[in-house]
């Protein structure tokens, strides 16, 4: 099984979480309707082809069965992923590690500042109960992540513009493992793959969107809470985020350097004689 591909029964599926450059050029997207494999290269370039482009509007069901359009997620970043339900390995072991993941991320940047989801492209089969099914036998409870599915030509529409790519094979389906950020405006920012990665291939395109906006716009409460996801680096031996103490006293050295001057100038001011 080629590296960053999924497969229905997992066989071999132990896809690499990596980054890829932009290619040279772009394929057709290979959504097949017939046994078929997959060419890793071809799908991995069309996932990057789609990188800077807006996501349409599209309209899937959650797993309430109500329909939301993903226009309703604009504001924030948002992380979406595909899976089919009927998947017996790969698409449960994605969904289990990026479930680490999010709480990761949400335990850094702040669970309110992006949204996740997962969206099934076996129409009709992901269905909103098999939807829920599937999110409830892999443990997912973070907040702000909704598992939906959509109709055929709307799940067609949706690989498209996520650049993801999947091949119906006689025993399921063979698909591209990965995850999509997309950026507050609705633009695809960075794509993750891999059943497993490091923490920081999906960590870090979010902190930049969530840091990205400008200090003049940004609350004193918003200020600090900025301040503090800077604040945070990568632990490889633990494979946490944790607090970056040493720039917590850089900045407070900072701070009492230019206090103190500031308070030296004021009080030179307040000596001088003043003329009337």
């Amino acid at each position: 099984m080629p590296a960053g591909l999924g497969a229905s029964d997992g066989a071999g599926a132990s896809a690499v979480g990596h980054q890829v450059s932009p290619p040279a050029q772009n394929v057709a997207m290979g959504a097949a309707v017939g046994p078929v494999a997959l060419d890793q290269d071809a799908a991995v370039r069309l996932s990057q082809g789609v990188i800077g482009k807006p996501v349409g509007d599209y309209e899937v069901t959650d797993r309430a069965g109500r329909r939301i359009r993903l226009a309703q997620y604009r504001g924030k970043p948002l992380l979406v992923n595909f899976i089919y339900t009927g998947c017996s390995h790969v698409c449960p072991t994605s969904v289990q590690f990026l479930s680490q993941a999010v709480s990761q991320a949400q335990r850094t940047l702040g669970a309110d500042s992006f949204a996740t989801l997962t969206i099934g492209f076996n129409a009709p089969h992901d269905s909103p109960l098999a939807m829920a099914d599937f999110a409830r036998r892999q443990g997912v409870r973070a907040p702000n992540w909704e598992f939906a599915g959509a109709h055929a030509e709307t799940v067609a529409q949706l690989a498209r513009d996520f650049g993801f790519s999947y091949a119906a094979t006689t025993g399921g389906f063979d698909h591209i493992a990965q995850v999509t950020v997309v950026d507050a405006a609705g633009r695809v920012y960075r794509q993750v793959y891999g059943d497993r990665f490091e923490l920081p291939l999906l960590v870090e395109p979010l902190r930049e969107l969530v840091t990205g906006s400008s200090p003049r716009e940004l609350s004193v409460v918003q200020l600090l809470d900025k301040i503090r996801v800077l604040c945070t680096v990568y632990d490889p031996a633990s494979g946490k985020y944790r607090l970056n103490y040493a720039l917590f006293i850089e900045i407070f050295a900072g701070l009492t350097v230019i206090g103190g001057t500031l308070l030296f100038l004021l009080r030179e001011w307040w000596r001088r004689p003043h003329g009337r």
